[in-house]
């Protein structure tokens, strides 16, 4: 197991970090972690230049664990916008073997007409995650809790695991996510250890709003026990939501790597 983070630590503050992955990756590299998961809307000029990622990466010795594609998918196929988003993610990652494509859906304002809109989702998941196969590229959708989101509830991550490919996109499911959709992280990391193929690690007050790792509700140490005794050997990213994670990610981020540090790994 590989501790990293998300930039979407710093993506609520995006008017002050977007397109600075190179500090981003300085205060990774500070709290200890060993990779970062980057939403592509955050990573600017990085994003162009394979090049100049790499050199920041080399600078900082971590990893591109995880590249976050996050789109709508609200039709039966790919939209030629999405199609054309998809192919330059995977263009992307021929520079950077061995990093996974997360797949995020950007929630909608309900969850009128649920049926189809998660059997369009599901449809446009399975035809990213097998053009990403032939390009040896590994995939992993990642349900998130919003009110609109399709895929929040545990009636609904059954809906999504049975249409699923699992020859082609594996699951990365978000512990915060989770208890925010009424479910209990640790009996559901427990009920699908097998499909995980990537993992995101937040916390949840007992008021049921974000807060930071380690002072909420969740029990990440027998969560990192499920994984392990399923021999899961992929990222868990950190992705902080939390107020101060808001005002502040930098000094979240290092609080989070003592945590993880202390409590996760030693």
């Amino acid at each position: 197991m590989k501790f990293g983070c998300q930039t979407y630590t710093w993506q609520m503050s995006a008017e002050r970090y977007a397109g600075r992955i190179d500090h981003i990756l300085s205060v990774v590299a500070a709290a200890g972690m060993r990779g970062i998961e980057a939403e592509i809307c955050m990573m600017g000029g990085f994003y162009d230049d394979p090049d100049r990622m790499h050199r920041e990466l080399e600078r900082t010795g971590l990893k591109l664990g995880a590249l976050c594609l996050v789109l709508d998918w609200r039709n039966e196929d790919e939209t030629e916008d999405e199609r054309r988003e998809a192919d330059k993610a995977f263009a992307y990652l021929r520079h950077f073997p061995g990093t996974l494509l997360a797949l995020g859906q950007m929630a909608g304002a309900d969850r009128t007409d649920l049926r189809r809109r998660q059997a369009n989702a599901i449809s446009c998941f399975n035809a990213v995650g097998r053009r990403a196969v032939d390009r040896g590229i590994v995939c992993a959708f990642h349900p998130n809790s919003p009110a609109g989101s399709v895929f929040r509830t545990r009636e609904d991550y059954a809906v999504l695991l049975d249409g699923l490919d699992s020859d082609a996109v594996g699951l990365a499911p978000d512990a915060g996510h989770i208890a925010k959709g009424g479910m209990e992280a640790v009996e559901m990391f427990q009920s699908f250890a097998p499909l995980v193929r990537h993992v995101h690690f937040k916390d949840t007050a007992a008021d049921g709003g974000w807060t930071e790792m380690g002072c909420g509700t969740i029990d990440f140490p027998a969560i990192v026990a499920v994984l392990r005794e399923a021999d899961y050997d992929g990222w868990i990213m950190i992705e902080d939501e939390s107020p101060r994670a808001e005002a502040d990610p930098d000094a979240v981020t290092l609080a989070n790597g003592r945590y993880v540090h202390e409590r996760l790994i030693s």
